[in-house]
Order: structure tokens, then sequence, then C-alpha cells
């Protein structure tokens, strides 16, 4: 009984080979519809170049912050793409003015973010410079040395702010500051005051004993005016 059970199930062809399943197997084949992406096919063309070139823009403004301007980055993110290349070959890959590009580079070398050496060359001459960009990993340790400066720069500023500002808790109630007014009218001379009020009180003194001579020789004459026998 198994092994006609089992003969049934493999299939009436006779053959004895199981027979397939085709809805297991089926696919679909069927077209695309338009406008559909086929995720086997590469991007379009289009799509990737944008995708780069945002992503440079955004190494672009990153170097710009790292090397203070955009010009200095545009060169040395060529210098990386092109190793020893010279300040003309540099001025004409990235549309700069020759003038402008001379003095970058010779900013960046005092910076040590250019590597420079003179070109090899059978001829005689002056041989040009040759420039190449330091590692960005170089690039961003320096980078970090100096923030990490100018941190310690600012919390040594503050702890000297906060310790001034404790020894002196005046600071901190807001008080006025204090305005001293300068007169330089000079004072008088002792002894020429004392002089001076010495002469005036003497004035008043005379002054006072002639109002009253006066004013004896007044009261004689009225008495002698008035005497009995003094009329003729």
């Amino acid at each position: 009984m198994a092994s006609d059970d089992t003969d049934e199930r493999r299939g009436g062809d006779g053959s004895g080979r199981p027979q397939r399943d085709e809805s297991d197997d089926q696919f679909d084949e069927s077209p695309l519809e338009p406008g559909a992406d086929d995720p086997a096919e590469p991007r379009d063309e289009g799509d990737r170049a944008a995708a780069v070139e945002e992503v440079d823009g955004r190494i672009v403004d990153l170097l710009s912050w790292i090397l203070d301007t955009e010009t200095r980055a545009k060169i040395y993110v060529y210098l990386l793409a092109n190793p020893g290349s010279t300040s003309e070959e540099v001025a004409t890959g990235t549309g700069l003015y020759p003038s402008t590009v001379r003095e970058a580079l010779a900013e960046l070398h005092e910076e040590e973010r250019v590597n420079r050496e003179k070109r090899a060359s059978e001829g005689a001459g002056n041989n040009p410079y040759e420039y190449t960009a330091i590692q960005p990993s170089e690039l961003v340790g320096g980078v970090v040395d100096q923030v990490q400066q100018e941190l310690n720069t600012i919390f040594t500023l503050d702890r000297l702010l906060d310790r001034h500002g404790a020894s002196d808790p005046g600071l901190e109630g807001g008080n006025e500051p204090v305005t001293i007014t300068v007169d330089d009218t000079e004072p008088p001379e002792p002894a020429a005051t004392e002089a001076s009020e010495t002469a005036r009180s003497e004035s008043e003194d005379a002054t006072s004993t002639g109002r009253d001579a006066d004013s004896a020789d007044e009261d004689d004459a009225t008495e002698s005016s008035s005497a009995p026998g003094s009329e003729t």
C-alpha cells in the first residue's frame, strides 16, 4: 500500500520521476513600466554627478573653515588630486588668478600645509616649484591642536575672572564707579591771607575811630551853641 501511494504522488507519466510543480518556478517576466527604475541597472550619470558635486561642496566648505578661505581650500583639493603641481598648473586647474594662487601657496607653505620643492629639469634655467598638499589626517590633527589651545586659553581666562570676582565682592554688588573731580584752581597763600585780614581789621578800626571823633565834635558844637550868653 505504501508503494502504491508513492507512485500516485509521483505523477502519471510512468517514468518514475517526480512531476515538477510549474506554479513554483514561474517568474514574472513582464516588462517594466515606463519611468520605473530597474535596480539591476546603474544609476543615471546625472544623479551620480550631482551626488559627487554635493559631497565635493561639503568638503570644500569644511576645508574653507579649516583653511580660512575658499580659495585656499580649492588649491588644497587640487593639490590632493594633482600632487607635484606648479603654481601655473594650479591656476589653470582651479580657474584662479595666478597671482592669487602664488600668494595662497606661499601662505600655505609657511603654515606647513603644503610642501614644495624644485622641479627636476635637465635644461638650464629657473626650475619652478612644485607643490604637494599634506594628508587630510595631518591637516585635521593640526586644527584639533589649535582648537584645543584656544579652548585652554578661554578656560584660563574664565578661571582668572572667577578668582578676581571672588576676591572683590564689591564688584558683584553693582556699585557705581567712584568719580573724582579735580579743581585746578590754586589756593591763596596763608601769609597773604592773614596780612589781608589784618589790614582789613585795621581799616575797619580806623574808620570806626574817625566816626566816633566826628560824632564827638558835632556834640560839642551843639552844646556850645545852646549855652546862655553865647548870643550877642
